[in-house]
């Protein structure tokens, strides 16, 4: 479990990374940490981009159905202007943003704010996903969660597509995706 560092007045900010496949957890550990800054009268903001609508226009929201209030953003440079005077910024499926991300995120930090980022590290290919191997490379602190294979039962770390189309950004749960361990993505995938 990730446990948060010193958060002092005169601080020096950092990049948290929360990454795993679908279903590993991610944004119920990215919720966790936000309530514990909540917990010590941190101020706070979660962002989200605008395309990921699958549960709700505006808020963050689990597959277990927990959520919080988010600002859905369509550029990451949007999140520097809306985060002005924020000591914890928030931002939940990085992966759909481009890779102007990473450098929002450097100058959130750089400007003493403590930045927890949650995204998929891999996309249904099994290759790295947008922006998120480069945040992954600047990140002080880095959280890889795993699933559950819906195959063998064992631990999972890719998302493995149901669907046959070949969109980049095909929005989806469990109709469309499941969690998959290695030998169940790629040998019999």
């Amino acid at each position: 479990m990730f446990l948060e560092p010193g958060f002092a007045e005169n601080k020096s900010g950092w990049i948290e990374v929360i990454c795993g496949c679908m279903f590993s957890g991610k944004t119920e550990e990215l919720l966790r940490r936000i309530n514990r800054a909540r917990i010590a009268r941190q101020s706070f903001k979660v962002f989200k981009p605008v395309i990921e609508n699958r549960y709700h226009h505006e808020n963050v929201v689990t597959h277990n159905e927990n959520f919080i209030e988010a600002i859905p953003v369509s550029s990451p440079s949007e999140i520097i202007a809306l985060s002005e005077n924020v000591s914890v910024i928030a931002i939940d499926e990085a992966q759909f943003f481009d890779n102007s991300i990473v450098d929002v995120c450097n100058s959130l930090a750089n400007n003493g704010s403590r930045v927890i980022v949650a995204g998929l590290d891999m996309n249904s290919q099994g290759k790295p996903f947008g922006p998120m191997p480069y945040l992954l490379a600047v990140a002080e602190f880095v959280t890889k969660l795993h699933a559950i294979c819906a195959v063998s039962g064992e631990l999972a770390s890719f998302s493995f597509r149901k669907s046959l189309s070949d969109e980049e950004f095909l929005l989806g749960a469990t109709d469309i995706y499941e969690a998959r361990s290695r030998k169940y993505f790629y040998i019999n995938g």
